[in-house]
């Protein structure tokens, strides 16, 4: 796998599923730490960890780092039966590269090192207390989970916890605090913002921590980024300390768009959502959210996205639309073919259901994004199962002159994709289908886009059930 030119979301190749993204920079480029999902896999975070890496002024240019860890690499999981979920990364007082993560079966914070971003990190040690009891193991210790961490000077923040709705025993997110050897723990856990049944009256009522830490620091503010209970939004809280004072502020990104008001109304979800992980970074001055979405119709195929986030005065963050622009850092050209795999708005008019339990949840009803061939396989992803009333959304493109429209549809339908530029609005145009065939095939039609700044939607109606590879706009 070499160099592979990436202009939209999902910003990595279609055929590469790296949820929970954490992005940091170092030196010249921009680095993503996630854990590794399998395509079909039957859970969360199969594969070893993987690096992905591009250059801080472009951003549309992601290369592929190879392996760094792998499962097998820690010593309690010889024979790799255990997953290796959402880690961290951070650069010691030392200069080398630390990994965190937390094994999927076993409640202990492990460490890898590494001397370089991307290179081949080896197992470190396990997060303890000075008499070497492993952090989690200790009577009275709350679970570990998705650590998020930051160092300062000699001393690095390590955040951490899982708290479902209703679990009395998980009273919140919490940092502990660790010295030079990044390992050993010199200010024991603390709590940071409270669990669900813990939240009553506090500002966090509504959106209490669930999992996903992450912490970012900008200027003299801290701010903890995290998923929330109702998984598909990534929340922030903001504080003056790494360790105390945290206040809610609200929801930078939802994989479902809702309480966006702009284009739907607020509590309409646009996209099958689920649980989110992911924070944000500064790149050559210009702040983004990473996060991730759900495909295949599981929650098991998640693929990161970007978008550009902004800080009003008072520091806070307006929460972002989910957006097929990712790093191309504006509307995407009004021309040319684009892959349907890029869509960020993907739903069936006729159902309700957006989300479930983890699982193989989406039936013969539901639209999804897959792709072809095996996990590994370089195959281009495309939405399969659009029926009748599903609707495919993208945004956004700067649109000028635009006349026809043609599209790559396979399956067994016959029917008409109605071209909108709003989810519920005018059909400019029809493209008629008539492909029940498993080969790949153009339809086109003449359609006048209006010109300026355009989402487009393709909705589906007739019978059967096609599959859209990609649509071209001429």
């Amino acid at each position: 796998m070499n160099k592979k030119k990436q202009g939209f979301n999902p910003y990595l190749p279609s055929w590469e599923y790296i949820p929970d993204g954490e992005p940091y920079v170092f030196g010249d480029r921009v680095y993503v730490y996630g854990s590794h999902d399998r395509f079909n896999g039957h859970a969360y975070c199969l594969n070893d960890y993987v690096c992905w890496s591009a250059p801080v002024d472009d951003l549309t240019d992601w290369r592929y780092e190879g392996v760094i860890y792998k499962k097998t690499d820690d010593p309690l999981n010889p024979d790799g039966r255990m997953c290796l979920y959402a880690p961290d990364v951070t650069v010691g007082p030392d200069g080398r590269y630390y990994l965190y993560y937390v094994l999927d079966k076993v409640s202990v914070v492990s460490v890898a090192v590494c001397d370089k971003p991307a290179g081949k990190y080896e197992f470190y040690g396990y997060v303890h207390y000075p008499d070497g009891t492993r952090l989690g193991e200790r009577d009275g210790d709350q679970p570990q989970f998705d650590p998020g961490v930051l160092t300062e000077g000699d001393k690095t923040y390590l955040y951490t916890g899982f708290c479902p709705i209703g679990d009395k025993s998980r009273k919140g997110p919490m940092v502990t605090v660790l010295g030079p050897d990044m390992l050993t723990i010199v200010e024991e856990p603390v709590f940071i913002a409270p669990s669900e049944p813990y939240s009553k009256g506090s500002d966090f009522e509504g959106h209490e921590f669930f999992e996903a830490s992450s912490i970012r620091k900008k200027g003299d503010t801290y701010y903890f980024i995290y998923s929330s209970v109702a998984m598909h939004e990534l929340c922030y809280a903001t504080s003056k300390s790494p360790t105390k004072g945290f206040k809610y502020q609200g929801v930078i990104v939802s994989n479902n768009d809702l309480h966006i008001d702009s284009y739907k109304p607020a509590d309409k979800p646009m996209y099958y959502g689920g649980n989110n992980h992911g924070s944000i970074v500064e790149i050559k001055g210009k702040w983004y959210i990473f996060y991730h979405r759900h495909t295949n119709g599981t929650n098991f195929s998640r693929q990161g996205c970007i978008e550009s986030i902004e800080f009003r005065e008072d520091g806070t963050i307006p929460q972002v639309e989910m957006t097929s622009c990712g790093p191309n850092g504006g509307p995407l050209p009004g021309k040319g073919e684009y892959p349907a795999h890029i869509a960020c708005n993907l739903f069936c008019r006729h159902e309700e259901k957006y989300t479930a339990p983890p699982g193989e949840w989406m039936d013969c009803r539901f639209p999804k994004i897959t792709q072809d061939g095996k996990d590994g396989d370089e195959e281009p992803g495309y939405i399969a199962n659009m029926r009748d009333g599903a609707v495919a959304g993208f945004k956004y493109f700067d649109c000028k002159g635009i006349k026809k429209v043609t599209i790559k549809v396979r399956g067994y339908c016959r029917g008409e994709f109605l071209v909108k530029t709003t989810w519920n609005g005018e059909v400019l145009g029809k493209i008629p289908v008539d492909d029940f065939t498993n080969i790949w095939t153009e339809y086109s039609a003449f359609i006048d886009i209006p010109d300026g700044i355009q989402a487009l939607y393709f909705e589906y109606s007739g019978e059967g059930g096609a599959s859209l590879l990609s649509f071209t706009l001429e």
